[in-house]
């Protein structure tokens, strides 16, 4: 599982020549409750498809999951970086490559530098490394926004102990996770 910390440490967002066509399957009903937002995160700017959540405090209409990459950015909030971590941990669960690399994308092109080889490439060998039962527990996580911390406007970590899922995942499965806010959304940079 230490190719997996490598990859997921040396991932980030895609170059903005190479923004993802926004095709992902949808994730399926959480079966742990999520924590409640403190803040809105309408924030379907993300290529995969999203809920969207209506907000009061907004003139906009409802953002909808159809929206494509980068026409509306996403909130620079923790529950936005959280919103899209989750999406990565569902996307890696469901082994959707797209996604995946889509948000633990750019800083693949510095893993590659390093002889991981292109993110495809890579995380097809990650899914090979994580049992059936962790990728379904992968589909349905969530993060607990009290574990979660706050670094700047743009940078957010997400300790491995935030993971919210039936099975504890440890360091040398997940790790620690950086989300940074580029391109007008969250990314896994390191």
């Amino acid at each position: 599982m230490l190719l997996a910390v490598a990859v997921l440490t040396a991932c980030g967002p895609k170059d903005t020549d190479e923004k993802a066509t926004g095709e992902s399957a949808p994730a399926s009903a959480p079966s742990a409750p999520k924590a409640p937002d403190s803040a809105p995160t309408a924030s379907a700017s993300a290529p995969s498809q999203r809920e969207s959540k209506p907000s009061e405090s907004t003139s906009k209409p409802s953002e909808s999951a159809s929206v494509p990459a980068g026409s509306v950015p996403a909130p620079k909030t923790k529950e936005a970086a959280i919103e899209r971590y989750e999406e990565y941990l569902h996307a890696l669960g469901r082994q959707d490559i797209d996604t995946v690399c889509e948000i633990a994308g750019p800083g693949a092109k510095q893993a590659e530098a390093e002889g991981f080889g292109p993110c495809e490439v890579t995380f097809r060998m990650v899914f090979q490394m994580i049992s059936p039962v962790q990728k379904a527990a992968l589909v349905t996580a969530t993060v607990d926004p009290a574990r979660v911390i706050v670094g700047s406007p743009v940078k957010v970590d997400i300790p491995v102990g935030a993971i919210r899922a039936d099975v504890t995942f440890g360091e040398d499965e997940l790790g620690d996770s950086t989300l940074e806010y580029l391109d007008d959304d969250w990314f896994i940079t390191g």
